[in-house]
């Protein structure tokens, strides 16, 4: 009896050799499935549109969640030839500002998934 009990250790036994009945194969299968429904809700999060605009709508941004820039409106009032930097600024901040809430986005399809877990480097 106790050769078999010997010989049976190194083969895994299908549990992978771990205590408790842990089943490392399951726990691989599932791994996998998180990741296929994460980069499910990356691309679904890609697709989507978000607009910000700065000082009070004169310029208005709309990227995607992938980041990719759709478009970017002028209001013709704040298009000032002497002040160029002010036009500038506006733009800067209105893309700045669509690019926190496709982050924010992004962010929200993988809590989705995930449940709320942090998970580390996820993000």
């Amino acid at each position: 009896m106790s050769e078999e009990q010997g010989g049976g250790g190194g083969e895994g036994g299908g549990g992978g050799g771990f205590p408790g009945g842990f089943d490392l194969g399951a726990m691989m299968q599932q791994a996998q499935q998180l990741q296929e429904q994460m980069l499910k809700a990356q691309e679904d999060a890609k697709q989507k549109v978000v607009e910000a605009a700065a000082g009070g709508g004169m310029v208005s941004v709309t990227i995607t969640g992938g980041f990719e820039v759709r478009s970017i409106k002028i209001d013709p009032a704040c298009i000032d030839p002497k002040d160029p930097s002010m036009l500038q600024d506006l733009i800067i901040a209105a893309i700045n500002q669509a690019i926190q809430k496709a982050q924010e986005l992004q962010a929200g399809a993988m809590q989705s998934v995930t449940g709320g877990m942090n998970i580390p480097g996820l993000f």
